[in-house]
């Protein structure tokens, strides 16, 4: 139960001790932890980025009262609802493996992205569990019945909920050359979000803007993803969707074949170069 301690303060605990718990489990190697230690963010359902969101993605996004409305059966105020968002890191294991491959993905890789995202979506239910075990409503986005994927006419591939856009509302995180977000724990990541019917103080974004900690979109160096690539879907000019996600299906077979289980993976954008576990300190004061 939610004692006299501040919500913001529980919901962080509680989205800790869920990762600290053996739930946090790559299904191998003895229930080997998935995720490090998360980072969580609070943004305001009001928050004008939101709208933005709707009008530069898609009128397809759909907003945080709108997801808590078809959840409840009722309307709710935007300015008293309140966006969780967590960065689940990977842990060092994942990432040692994952810099030493150059064209199929790591086991740890492919399995944090299975079976780490299985995590993922459970601790999202658990999160809204707690909250209205204490009469709170709340609803995840990405497990709502009404999430789904979109074609953005802007930006192709999309989606009526962006767990990276909800992150950066947040204050926990920028922009990439790759669209990744780069948090202060790095851009090896995933993420994830409840709303909540509740007002928290809403976190600090600390940066000037969306592409602030990338070292290439900031001031023209680095580019080491690029080289990572191995399909070239990462250029100067930016991420191309198309060829990623046909790189990331034909992993597919090589999963099974090499690991035993259905499963994918490619990441290797997010490891081996400077933004892989931090922001990246400029060059450029």
């Amino acid at each position: 139960m939610m004692n006299a301690e501040p919500l913001a303060t529980w919901l962080t605990n509680i989205i800790k001790e869920y990762i600290a718990s053996p739930k946090n489990s790559m299904e191998k190697w003895d229930n080997e932890p998935a995720w490090g230690e998360p980072l969580v963010g609070f943004s305001s359902g009001a928050d004008p980025l939101y709208q933005f969101y709707k009008e530069d993605i898609g009128d397809f996004y759909i907003l945080p009262h709108e997801y808590m409305k078809h959840m409840y059966k009722r309307e709710y105020k935007p300015e008293q609802l309140t966006v969780v968002s967590w960065i689940l890191p990977q842990t060092e294991a994942t990432k040692r493996d994952h810099r030493k491959e150059t064209h199929f993905p790591s086991e740890r890789w492919a399995r944090s992205r299975i079976f780490g995202e299985k995590v993922n979506v459970k601790l999202r239910d658990h999160v809204v569990k707690q909250l209205e075990d204490n009469r709170i409503d709340a609803v995840a986005p990405m497990n709502s019945s009404i999430w789904k994927g979109a074609t953005s006419e802007k930006y192709g591939y999309a989606s009526t909920w962006s767990e990276r856009h909800a992150a950066y509302a947040a204050g926990l995180g920028t922009f990439s050359l790759t669209d990744a977000l780069i948090t202060p724990v790095g851009m090896a990541m995933r993420t994830g979000s409840v709303v909540l019917d509740a007002v928290i103080k809403p976190s600090p974004r600390i940066y000037k803007n969306h592409t602030e900690n990338c070292l290439f979109l900031a001031e023209g160096t680095c580019g080491k993803c690029i080289e990572r690539c191995p399909i070239g879907a990462i250029t100067k000019d930016g991420h191309n969707k198309v060829l990623c996600r046909a790189y990331v299906n034909m992993t597919r077979q090589y999963v099974q074949r090499h690991f035993g289980f259905e499963g994918y993976g490619c990441g290797f954008c997010q490891t081996n170069v400077p933004c892989e576990s931090g922001v990246p300190e400029k060059t450029i004061k």
